[in-house]
């Protein structure tokens, strides 16, 4: 069997990041360091890496967009308010989807069932 627990996106500014998904999951950093802090999202690792300070090289934008659900359109419309998107709000097949632009310039998918 095979499992997928965990992803991390790379960041630029940890403490602002750490802002941006604490608010967009409305919870707190489990685990805080200045090159890789995590959030536990109902037992799924949603880690930030700081990857200037090991120095990495990174390129940003939509290469691998993480995937968040929300229970309802609602919600995901509430989530979106006052983020830069860069796909609107789009129904597709059984969901709502649209993609945001993180702090960090990530896209990040967001979905809630139609």
């Amino acid at each position: 069997m095979i499992r997928i627990n965990s992803l991390y996106i790379c960041v630029k500014d940890m403490n602002r990041a750490i802002l941006f998904y604490k608010e967009l999951f409305e919870q707190p950093v489990t685990e805080k360091d200045e090159i890789y802090s995590v959030f536990d999202v109902n037992g799924f690792r949603f880690g930030l890496f700081a990857y200037e300070k090991m120095k990495e090289k990174h390129s940003f934008g939509s290469n691998c967009l993480p995937s968040i659900s929300f229970d309802s359109r609602e919600t995901l419309e509430r989530k979106l308010c006052g983020r830069e998107i860069c796909f609107p709000l789009t129904r597709i097949k059984g969901n709502w989807v649209a993609e945001i632009v993180d702090s960090e310039e990530n896209h990040i998918e967001l979905t809630a069932p139609a």
